[in-house]
């Protein structure tokens, strides 16, 4: 949506809003809804406009429902045509991004990124009075999102949500929307897709959907970020590297010190230092240890003596070292003994 639109946008629920208010005789009823949606301020608890008001919360909650019975019945008879003209708007939007979404992506996509809380606020607010549109409030499991109603009403879209949760807990690990979309009976992707950015118990990173818990799709400190952009990148990285891709990355926080990186790599069991700097994941086979502790492990695992050429080609695969450093701790390491011309073998310590 070009500016122009976005300006004519937030026009427009400016003056949905004014005429709703207008429709309400009481000064005292229209207090309520003002605040209670924080249509010009933040929103108020019904104690809050309770004790403003000198009512008790019992009655704040009943005026406020009696209100919006009335304001729906207007809005049903056409007395508020602005409502019906952002109504339209609301459903062209949805009907484009997957049948349901959150407010706040709703108002960036019409508003633009100037998008402010009142924005928000009011088209929460013209929704709830919108006869084609359902509105999903926040709770600590979804986030505050409203839909097509032929589609997507509150009960459906939780139904739905519950259904999707469950797809990507049974194979367990993140998945694209393609490949869950087949895993489910909706008709297109971008449904799943919305439906899973309504629920808090879900998080996607690139493209891949997971568990929010899951650190892979929701990085939450250094090391769990670190883990992502290696597991991206899948071959071994110097942290500085890792430092520079977590500043380019789409993290939320990604403000960090190639010192704080180094850090977080020695302390994080799930990295290996592989060469100097360099990093890996335990997941890709690599084992911490020195390059006398790899040799070792050559050694014992080849059970019989090796030319010193095939070791060092078997320690590079999980060291990136000299192989001046491999053939240094062959010849000055006591548990190293050499057999022949340049093979060796592996000394065990005596039981």
């Amino acid at each position: 949506m070009d500016q122009s639109n976005q300006a004519d946008m937030s026009t427009g629920l400016s003056t949905a809003v004014n005429d709703i208010l207008g429709v309400i005789e009481q000064d005292r009823e229209r207090e309520i809804i003002t605040r209670r949606f924080g249509l010009f301020d933040r929103k108020e608890t019904l104690e809050q406009i309770g004790e403003l008001l000198g009512i008790t919360r019992e009655r704040v909650r009943q005026l406020e429902k009696a209100i919006l019975i009335r304001l729906k019945i207007a809005a049903d008879d056409n007395k508020i045509p602005s409502v019906h003209e952002v109504e339209r708007t609301l459903i062209r939007h949805l009907s484009e991004q997957g049948r349901v979404a959150r407010v706040g992506d709703v108002a960036t996509a019409l508003i633009g990124k100037d998008a402010t809380q009142q924005h928000r606020s009011h088209i929460a607010f013209i929704a709830e009075l919108s006869p084609s549109i359902s509105v999903l409030s926040e709770n600590d499991d979804f986030h505050h999102c409203i839909g097509i109603k032929e589609h997507a009403d509150e009960k459906k879209i939780k139904s739905n949500v519950d259904e999707i949760v469950k797809a990507i807990k049974q194979h367990g690990e993140p998945i694209g929307i393609e490949d869950l979309h087949g895993k489910l009976s909706h008709e297109h992707p971008d449904h799943v897709k919305a439906l899973a950015s309504t629920s808090k118990k879900l998080a996607s990173l690139k493209g891949q959907w997971g568990l929010v818990k899951w650190p892979t799709v929701n990085p939450k400190n250094i090391r769990d970020k670190i883990y992502v952009i290696l597991a991206d990148k899948g071959t071994p990285m110097h942290f500085s590297d890792i430092a520079k891709a977590i500043k380019k990355s789409d993290f939320k926080r990604k403000d960090v010190t190639t010192q704080a990186i180094h850090n977080e790599l020695i302390k994080d069991k799930r990295f290996v230092l592989i060469g100097r700097g360099i990093y890996a994941l335990d997941s890709w086979g690599y084992s911490k240890g020195t390059v006398a502790d790899i040799i070792s492990e050559v050694l014992r695992k080849a059970g019989t003596p090796l030319h010193r050429d095939e070791i060092v080609k078997r320690v590079l695969e999980s060291r990136q070292v000299k192989e001046t450093t491999i053939l240094l701790n062959l010849q000055s390491k006591p548990q190293f003994k050499r057999v022949s011309k340049a093979t060796y073998e592996l000394v065990e310590p005596a039981k």
